[in-house]
């Protein structure tokens, strides 16, 4: 299995937060060979709570859990940390995990573009749009949405659990 882990930082814009902690983790073409086996893994490493379709082409954020998107079919370019953030490129087989409060929507994909979306512990996400008024309350809860205990690519180890203890500890 052949395939690359990056990680992004991204600052509270005003309009939205981001996660001052925790980096988006992009695993590139990890399921590559298997994007059927997406959300099966996904569940199995208990992300549950999953759901398959696109991603909404405005700016929003969850305040209250974490995201994972995996591509399951096509290929995007998604927005991600606001409007100021970083223009991803993803495709079949990529995994993006979106740490709580953390922007993002889809510039433009293809018309076969889907992804299996999940959440640690089959949480239930709120949807933020940019809206000031929410503001004091989001910024309290991405703060105290704990670390996941295991990595949905990979369970008990893997990047994101090394990645966000790490910069935990930092």
């Amino acid at each position: 299995m052949q395939y690359n882990v990056e990680t992004l930082m991204f600052q509270d814009d005003g309009e939205i937060p981001n996660n001052p902690d925790l980096p988006v983790i992009v695993y590139k073409l990890i399921f590559k060979e298997n994007p059927e086996a997406i959300e099966d893994t996904f569940n199995r490493h208990k992300w549950t709570g999953s759901w398959t379709g696109g991603v909404f082409s405005y700016h929003h954020y969850h305040s209250n859990t974490h995201e994972v998107l995996g591509v399951k079919r096509g290929n995007a370019t998604i927005l991600v940390g606001g409007e100021w953030g970083e223009r991803l490129k993803v495709e079949t087989g990529d995994v993006v995990v979106l740490p709580a409060g953390t922007g993002h929507k889809k510039i433009k994909s293809s018309d076969e573009f889907e992804v299996v979306g999940a959440y640690p512990g089959g949480m239930n996400p709120d949807l933020r749009k940019r809206d000031t008024k929410l503001r004091a309350q989001d910024l309290s809860e991405i703060k105290h949405v704990p670390i996941p205990k295991t990595d949905p690519v990979f369970g008990d180890k893997g990047p994101l659990l090394e990645k966000w203890i790490k910069h935990k500890e930092d």
